[in-house]
């Protein structure tokens, strides 16, 4: 499914903090039609909170009767309404219930005080802000506390459940039968998430406050989502000196827009390019480069490029970049033509010194869903493992030469 930053006010396509689209579906006629929200499961996981919270929060909005059935995963408002509506909507929600007043950061978990009081307790500034309490909602989640509302319990568990059964749930104040969870996320928000989208992958205009669930319509998104997929860029570098907001990350954007199109650019027509967005040096930079730049015909790129990768820089932190970067083209973008090579292309990129040994260990070491899902992680990293024992090998003998010497 599409998916768009948190805070839309953001206009970052790097922004780490994504959720999926809002969807609507209406069913029914006359007195009895409704607006099924078919992914609020999916856009709560994001937010780290219960699906409960923004479908009774539109409730109160709305004037309108709502009802959450966790089990068959299903959440309705009564009433006609628009995706873009509720997308609106579930802004006011994020602004009141997720994002951090301080830093608007919306890596928050909810906390119910002693006092009967609920602030948002923020991960990533430290920050702890009141929550405005005259707001119908706050009943319901005071009633209605999520998995991490009690004071001092660990953020382990994210996008639980807060209500369950067929019960209808109105602008008063109802309450929702207590559920338990099904849903474990990490601690970190997805984007990582997100990041990558995780099912399906469609155009920003698309509209889906239709109700097309043919199997012809599902398969054409699906081919639509592999050809979105394939071409989507990845960034998800450590956050220093490039920074998410105001620190230049636009710039990257920029840089594969110009990579993409310039496909046989110049080593030298590339740096100028780097220096006049300045990202040159940067190893968010190198992702770029080898996601938009690198088709098929890596191995002979690689060589091509070796000079330009290693002045771009070779520290750590640009060699694991250059690592991301492979990820991406191999796992994703070529899988069915690169996938095989895995092998090769290491050697390769080992052999021009754009990655030493120490790298690939740490690499090898344990998967990571920084710039593809967790299984295709496993999956290049045991393509991977004839290099990587090789290498291994090689430096074993080294130290008994040493030894011997």
């Amino acid at each position: 499914m599409a998916t768009i930053n948190i805070r839309r006010d953001v206009k970052d396509s790097y922004y780490r903090y994504k959720m999926p689209k809002l969807m609507s579906k209406i069913e029914g006629k006359g007195n009895g039609i409704k607006t099924v929200i078919p992914n609020m499961s999916d856009i709560a996981r994001s937010l780290c909170r219960p699906p409960a919270y923004p479908t009774k929060y539109f409730g109160c909005e709305l004037g309108a009767q709502v009802k959450c059935e966790a089990k068959a995963d299903r959440y309705i408002v009564n009433g006609s309404h628009d995706a873009d509506k509720l997308q609106t909507l579930l802004d006011g929600f994020i602004d009141k219930y997720v994002l951090c007043a301080s830093c608007k950061n919306p890596e928050t978990d909810l906390i119910i005080q002693k006092d009967q009081t609920i602030i948002r307790d923020c991960k990533a500034c430290g920050q702890r802000t009141n929550v405005e309490m005259r707001h119908k909602l706050t009943t319901f989640i005071l009633k209605n506390p999520p998995e991490t509302g009690k004071k001092g319990r660990k953020r382990d568990v994210a996008g639980a459940s807060a209500g369950a059964g067929a019960a209808g749930l109105g602008s008063d104040d109802a309450e929702l039968e207590e559920a338990g969870s099904d849903d474990e996320l990490t601690r970190r928000i997805v984007a990582e998430a997100a990041d990558l989208p995780s099912a399906q992958d469609v155009n920003d205009d698309d509209d889906w406050a239709v109700d097309d669930m043919s199997a012809e319509a599902i398969r054409a998104r699906q081919e639509q989502l592999t050809s979105r997929l394939q071409n989507k860029l990845i960034i998800a570098g450590d956050d220093d000196d490039e920074g998410i907001e105001g620190a230049g990350t636009s710039k990257y954007d920029e840089f594969g827009d110009y990579l993409t199109a310039h496909p046989d650019a110049a080593p030298s027509e590339i740096r100028a390019q780097a220096e006049t967005l300045q990202v040159w040096g940067k190893h968010r930079a190198i992702e770029v480069l080898v996601q938009a730049l690198f088709t098929t015909d890596v191995l002979a790129q690689l060589a091509k490029y070796q000079k330009l990768l290693l002045a771009f820089g070779n520290t750590d932190k640009h060699q694991r970049s250059i690592l991301g970067g492979l990820e991406r083209l191999i796992g994703v973008k070529y899988r069915d033509e690169l996938l095989s090579k895995t092998t090769s292309i290491f050697l390769t990129v080992y052999n021009l010194d754009l990655v030493e040994e120490a790298t690939f260990d740490k690499w090898a070491a344990k998967p990571s869903k920084k710039y593809v899902d967790r299984e295709t992680s496993k999956l290049l990293r045991t393509k991977a493992e004839p290099f990587i024992q090789w290498l291994k090998e090689a430096d074993e003998e080294s130290e008994e030469d040493s030894d011997e010497e």
